[in-house]
């Protein structure tokens, strides 16, 4: 059976708060920062999707910073209004808090790596019951806190949405019990915790999630439904060293004249070892600069209405000659026709 797209990765936007969240837990940075994904260019925005085994290692350097009952309560407290973006305003925007919680357990994708995690949903005629899975392999602490986190967000994004506190009827993780529960009894507003269940689930009276939100906006949930699936569909994932290499070389063509000790620079790493790997991986310094160059071109010609001569300075060719002469080799048209074609009229 063929893997979901993007398996293996998760949104930059959850990424962001999971950093953000293992910094104010005292966890030293310099213990995940050369994981795949957290170089600034890769946080940035929501172009970009951290390979999950990144996160996985941030929640481990979490659980074993302070209990893992903290580390959830913690993340879920860091974890604002928006802070993971379209998600979080599908769940808090539609009709009812269910209409929300249907549309975010279908864009999963938008928060979670849609490999290994899923949101389902059981009504009743009494509560409705939300579980979560988890299938990563996670060891008995990382895969603890972050199923109580689940819980907790869940909790959290639905009183959001209903615009009061929603005190689930029972809550139930696929973990074992902890010494003390009073933190999880916080997270969740209720003493009805069970542990040990074999999936983590939270549920709630089906009356509080089946009443209309306070500040509904008719139409809005379609929009945020059709943007979740071009966030997914449109995301890069990052899934090894040649990705990351190619974004920084895009980066610093972007800034100015790309070199390969600007590129080393960027990766942190000496410009002999960047040959090196650039050889391992079958390709040269040459080949992907020329590469990079022609996608920036061809993005420039597209886009902009700059002239030949304000492009050439912008991707490294000496003039507009040399730039004519680069893009007629490797696509067999001259940058006008490219233009008229593609993008923008051409300048003179």
């Amino acid at each position: 059976m063929p893997s979901p797209p993007h398996a293996g990765t998760t949104p930059s936007a959850f990424t962001r708060v999971n950093a953000g969240c293992a910094a104010l837990l005292g966890v030293d940075r310099e213990q995940y920062a050369r994981q795949l994904g957290m170089a600034p260019e890769h946080l940035a925005g929501d172009r970009y999707r951290t390979p999950s085994a990144t996160n996985i290692r941030i929640w481990q350097l979490m659980a074993t910073q302070v209990h893992w009952t903290e580390a959830a309560s913690a993340m879920t407290e860091h974890s604002r209004p928006g802070a993971f973006g379209v998600w979080d305003y599908l769940l808090t925007s539609a009709a009812t808090p269910l209409d929300g919680l249907r549309d975010a357990a279908e864009h999963v994708g938008a928060i979670a790596d849609v490999g290994s995690e899923a949101l389902r949903i059981t009504e009743q005629d009494d509560r409705i019951v939300i579980s979560h899975a988890n299938e990563a392999d996670l060891t008995d602490e990382t895969a603890a806190a972050i199923r109580a986190f689940a819980a907790g967000l869940l909790r959290r994004r639905l009183s959001e949405a209903a615009q009061r506190d929603l005190v689930p009827l029972r809550v139930a993780l696929a973990t074992r019990a902890p010494r003390s529960h009073r933190a999880l009894h916080g997270l969740y507003g209720t003493t009805a915790v069970e542990f040990e269940a074999p999936i983590s689930s939270i549920s709630f009276a089906a009356a509080d999630l089946r009443a209309v939100n306070p500040r509904t906006q008719p139409g809005l949930s379609a929009l945020l439904r059709a943007h979740a699936e071009r966030s997914v569909t449109e995301a890069v994932p990052l899934h090894g060293w040649l990705d990351v290499f190619r974004i920084a070389v895009g980066a610093v063509l972007r800034e100015g004249g790309p070199t390969l000790a600007a590129v080393a620079q960027r990766l942190a790493i000496g410009p002999r070892t960047l040959q090196r790997r650039l050889d391992e991986h079958g390709t040269s310094w040459r080949a992907e600069l020329q590469s990079a160059r022609c996608a920036r071109v061809l993005d420039l010609l597209r886009s902009t209405e700059l002239s030949l001569e304000a492009i050439a300075a912008r991707t490294g060719y000496a003039d507009a000659r040399a730039l004519r002469r680069a893009v007629r080799q490797w696509s067999g048209r001259s940058p006008s026709a490219l233009r008229s074609t593609d993008g923008p009229g051409d300048r003179p």
